[in-house]
Formats: C-alpha cells, sequence, structure tokens
C-alpha cells in the first residue's frame, strides 16, 4: 500500500475578506490547507482561517504589510515554519487606491509597485528557493505554482486608476519573465477577472447593470473565478499565460473604469 499522500499548502494573499477570501475557501473545499495571509483585517482573517480549518483540517493565518519588503520576505518562512511546506501561492492582495495623469506622483506609484508588483515576485522567488531545498533533500517530482490575479483592464484600458494599471501591467510582464526563469520548478500563471464585487464604489442597481456589459451578458463571479484559479493551481501543463474571466469585457470598449461610468 502506497503511503497517503502529503496534503498540499497554499498561501493565498490577501484572504481575509472578498475575493481573496472566497479564492480561500474553495481551495480549502478541495483539500488545500491554507495559510491565509492579511494586512489589517484580523478579525476577518480569524473567520477565514476558522472556515478553511473546517473544511481542510488545517489552516493558519499571518499578518504582513506588502508595502515592507522585509516583511514580505520573512513571510513564506514563517508559512513554511508552520506548515512544513508550502506548494503554491495565490497572489490576490492588491492596492487599489484611485489617481489619474493629473494626480499621479511617485509616491502613489512606488506604494502600488511595492504591493502588486514586488510582493508577488518576492514571493515566487521564496517559492523557488523552497521547491529547490526539497528537491536537494531528495523529494521526486517537485512543482509548485504561481498564480497572480491580475484584471481585464490591461487588455483594455482606460485613463483611471493610473497607479493600480501600471503596477498589474508590471506584474503581467513579470509572469511571463518568472515562467521562464523559474522553471521546470515553479509554474506561473495570471488569471484576470472582469467586474466580480460590489464596492463603495459601485453597487446596488448601478453594478448589476454594468457587470451585464460584456458579450456573454455577464462578468465574472467569485466562484468563476475561484475556479480558474484552481484550474491553474491543478493543470500542470499552464505556465506563462493569463486566462481571462470576465465574460469578455476585455473585447468591449470601456472609456472609463467601471466605478466611473
Amino acid at each position: 500500500m502506497s503511503p497517503p499522500a502529503r496534503p498540499r499548502i497554499v498561501l493565498v494573499t490577501g484572504a481575509a475578506r472578498r475575493l481573496g477570501r472566497e479564492i480561500a475557501l474553495a481551495l480549502a473545499h478541495s483539500g488545500w490547507r491554507v495559510a491565509v495571509h492579511y494586512r489589517h483585517s484580523e478579525d476577518d482573517a480569524i473567520a477565514t482561517e476558522a472556515r478553511c480549518a473546517a473544511l481542510s483540517g488545517d489552516s493558519a493565518r499571518f499578518a504582513a504589510d506588502f508595502g515592507s519588503e522585509s516583511e514580505v520576505r520573512a513571510l513564506l518562512p514563517r508559512v513554511i515554519a508552520r506548515f512544513g511546506q508550502v506548494d503554491a501561492v495565490v497572489n490576490s492582495a492588491s492596492l487599489f487606491e484611485h489617481d489619474s495623469a493629473q494626480t499621479f506622483s511617485y509616491a502613489r506609484l512606488d506604494e502600488h509597485l511595492r504591493s502588486n508588483t514586488g510582493a508577488p515576485i518576492v514571493l515566487a522567488q521564496a517559492l523557488h528557493a523552497h521547491l529547490l531545498q526539497r528537491a536537494d533533500a531528495g523529494e521526486v517530482d517537485v512543482q509548485g505554482a504561481v498564480v497572480n490575479l491580475l484584471d481585464q483592464k490591461l487588455w483594455n484600458q482606460n485613463p483611471d486608476f493610473l497607479s493600480y494599471t501600471l503596477s498589474k501591467a508590471a506584474l503581467e510582464a513579470a509572469g511571463t519573465m518568472l515562467s521562464l526563469a523559474l522553471a521546470p520548478r515553479v509554474r506561473v500563471v495570471g488569471v484576470a477577472p472582469g467586474l466580480t464585487l460590489t464596492s463603495h464604489l459601485l453597487q446596488g442597481k448601478k453594478f448589476e447593470q454594468m457587470h451585464r456589459l460584456s458579450p456573454l451578458g455577464r462578468s465574472s463571479t467569485a466562484h468563476d473565478v475561484a475556479a480558474t484559479v484552481q484550474f491553474a493551481l491543478d493543470n500542470r501543463s499552464i505556465t506563462g499565460t493569463t486566462l481571462l474571466v470576465d465574460g469578455g469585457q476585455h473585447l468591449m470598449r470601456f472609456e472609463r473604469d467601471f466605478s466611473l461610468m
């Protein structure tokens, strides 16, 4: 009789709330042990951790400010110390603050690049080093995956949220470079949702109207995005590409961001 397979461990960043939480719960439901990352939302992180543990048998939460390189670099070692290994990282945490060509500043761009681009690259780097160590220790067929949450906005640009869009464009380019640099140990896949969840900027009937603006008559749901992340983690032939999950919104022309239309 072959020994039972060890549970797979995934770090989901920004998992305390919203889309990150839905991804964490979906992965826990399919058997992944989830490391729940959060920044300030500790009460929400506790709730996500408890739900993930109930679904998969184990979970833990980890606070880190992605504006701090030292905290990002310490994050994966903390997860490894708790679970013994990490097999995948899902980069869902994202800074999303409005600026434009008129209000752009170095400081605002730096904030977005640190959180939305730098942190995912550092975590991919750390996962790669961890997998190499496991292979050197004799583990067979060691491969992990990084999934980066992007945005259909990259394929359908408008002038709003300039620094956010630049940081996600940089992350999309980094995904191509990392998929080459870290192969064969680490696969890197982008998942780009369309309009998915309500927010303080967009809700109610206006959200419903914007959500229907796509060739399929609906944009993405949290379930759609979480299912695509799970598919990207499970399919070992996918790397260096982005899966757009938006009902085709990227095929349409929007002059402004949804929240400002």
